[in-house]
């Protein structure tokens, strides 16, 4: 995924958008950039790398050099950002989060009609840059938005710096946030709320689905009305978000603890303790043992003063290794005993094979696994979460075509947990995993956990729904 931050001010802003960027770190793994205004030095930028350093080590030498009361900042999981763009609308820098699943055909479109693209992403176009060329297409900033809200597939937020104002731009659907905080010096605009407190910003607005707002230092104004229609991003409040973040005013980590419970209510397990997998399967593990009345225990613990991030190595076997490296099982804790580990999702379920295999060297008689979430049986569509870019490469998919010999099957039936399918799949999966029992959440039950009416939820990698 990626995340954003803004601010404009009746102040120098450099600080609050620096720090207030950097509290999105959870969010991207690849790239970050900032981008500021003042009437002097117009608009300056920096872009950094993400995959040899952290974002505060690599911006500090640029913040001191840097001023403007306007700025915005990303940290992207993709591609490098902000992009300036010069147009007929202005001079203007732009961030967003968001996946163009027909980037190509867009490339395309513009190369027909003679347009040329001066940054790449990955051997391809650089999706922001595609979406400052659909905006510079408006007579103005809202036509230009809606044109991308229509030609682009996927999902696309955004922010967009101006010489005298921040416009922001939720995706068409809310697939993910944006939200507006407010201080007494001016105001922000943030993908995650957990940003605001420290910054002493106060939560002022959720934007709604396909929302347009322009915000100076002074006050914001709506620029185009919400749509009705939201599919907002369930793994917002499973996995992606901080724990101290909401979204549509719902609390991450009081919802992971409502997921763990909810788990609990389903299971009639006998064990020992109760435990997360690092770091967001933490919340669902509390509420879990809070319901379950079976003791929290920390079996493993979490080394991070050099390997904070697993995913920094740029080879998919080296990340596996740093994943490895930094949770440390406890023997004391693990020896002949019966643990139950909550982990809020199984992608491919390599690094989880890998912890099981670490907790039975260290003596543990029992792995009970309980997912967060229901089995990942379809790739995102809409959003950059599974780095499996094939749908085999899923755990469920796996298990699917071990059983049948093929991956060409109904896949509703292995989605309905009821069924026989289903029930053969979980089993097939644990046993890859080397799991003694594993359990998935009930769709019905993490629904209820956001609580927010199902149709308002995307629940496409477990159901297959879902819409452009």
């Amino acid at each position: 995924m990626s995340g954003f931050f803004g601010s404009i001010s009746k102040h120098d802003s450099v600080s609050p958008v620096f720090y207030g960027t950097d509290y999105h770190s959870h969010l991207g793994t690849k790239r970050a950039g900032l981008a500021f205004y003042n009437p002097t030095d117009g608009f300056q930028r920096a872009i950094h790398s993400l995959e040899d350093g952290y974002f505060r080590t690599k911006f500090e030498g640029d913040i001191a050099k840097f001023s403007g009361n306007a700025g915005i900042g990303v940290i992207s999981d993709t591609e490098a950002q902000p992009i300036v763009a010069n147009t007929h609308l202005g001079k203007f820098a732009i961030c967003t989060v968001s996946k163009v699943v027909n980037a190509e055909e867009l490339e395309q479109y513009f190369l027909a009609n003679h347009r040329t693209f001066s940054e790449t992403s990955q051997g391809s176009v650089n999706p922001t840059e595609l979406v400052s060329k659909l905006i510079a297409e408006g007579d103005d900033f809202v036509s230009g938005i809606e044109n991308v809200f229509n030609k682009v597939k996927g999902s696309c937020s955004m922010i967009i710096l101006t010489d005298d104002s921040i416009i922001a731009a939720r995706d068409k659907l809310g697939r993910t946030p944006v939200i507006i905080g407010k201080n007494s010096y001016g105001f922000a605009v943030a993908s995650e709320t957990c940003s605001f407190a420290n910054l002493e910003f106060g939560i002022e607005k959720y934007l709604g689905p396909g929302e347009i707002v322009r915000i100076t230092a002074d006050g914001y104004e709506q620029l185009r009305k919400p749509n009705e229609k939201m599919q907002i991003c369930a793994f917002l409040w499973v996995y992606y978000g901080y724990p101290p973040s909401y979204y549509e005013g719902i609390n991450v980590e009081e919802t992971r603890y409502r997921c763990g419970a909810a788990l609990a209510q389903n299971d009639n397990l006998q064990a020992d303790f109760v435990a997360g997998i690092p770091d967001s399967g933490i919340g669902h593990a509390i509420g879990y043992s809070n319901e379950s009345k079976i003791p929290y225990k920390r079996p493993y613990a979490k080394y991070t003063p050099t390997w904070p991030r697993s995913f920094m190595p740029q080879s998919q076997e080296q990340r596996d290794l740093v994943a490895k490296m930094k949770l440390i099982p406890n023997p004391a804790l693990i020896a002949g005993k019966r643990g139950v580990f909550l982990d809020d999702s199984i992608v491919r379920g390599t690094q989880l094979k890998d912890n099981t295999a670490d907790l039975y060297k260290a003596g543990i008689r029992e792995v009970h696994m309980r997912i967060a979430c229901p089995p990942l049986t379809y790739p995102c569509e809409f959003l950059n979460f599974s780095r499996s870019r094939k749908s085999l490469e899923l755990a469920t998919r796996t298990a699917i075509s071990q059983i049948n010999g093929t991956e060409e099957v109904n896949l509703k039936e292995y989605s309905d947990p009821e069924s026989a399918e289903y029930k053969g799949m979980v089993d097939r999966i644990g046993e890859n995993l080397g799991l003694t029992t594993l359990k998935f959440q009930r769709l019905n039950d993490l629904i209820a956990a956001i609580g927010l009416p199902k149709e308002k939820v995307c629940t496409h990698c477990w159901d297959g729904s879902g819409y452009f």
